[in-house]
């Protein structure tokens, strides 16, 4: 059920407030500290995970693929937005900081998509076995 998908995206988001509130703490900030980012990065793990493992019904693969689609690209935009002030507002090495950081995420993304090269030929398995319905 695309509910699952919201359930999945619920807990990788409860788990990346936690562990980036954690980070904070042990680097003595007190404030969040990649949250966000390690949701995202939970919610594609566990994904990938249970896809694998034919434990993730069509359905609720649609269900993350919604919430991949809706909701992590306005998060994305609203800390980077955040992101862009803060470096502003902290000075020069902050915004140079902030455009390195950026090139290696673009260097880091195309480096994992040439090197996944699985989306172009990406299709469902219809022969698969179906596991929406209750036995």
């Amino acid at each position: 059920m695309i509910i699952y998908g919201t359930a999945l995206l619920s807990v990788s988001y409860l788990l990346g407030v936690y562990l980036g509130g954690l980070l904070g703490k042990i680097l003595g900030v007190d404030a969040n500290i990649g949250g966000v980012a390690i949701a995202m990065v939970l919610l594609i793990i566990g994904k990938e995970w249970l896809a694998k493992r034919n434990l993730l019904p069509k359905t609720t693969q649609f269900g993350v693929l919604y919430w991949a689609g809706m909701y992590i690209p306005i998060v994305v935009a609203m800390a980077a937005g955040q992101d862009v002030v803060a470096a502003l507002s902290g000075g020069l090495v902050a915004a140079v900081v902030s455009v390195i950081a950026l090139a290696a995420t673009i260097v880091a993304v195309r480096w994992f998509n040439t090197r996944a090269d699985d989306y172009d030929t990406f299709e469902w398995d219809e022969q698969a076995p179906v596991l929406d319905k209750l036995s």
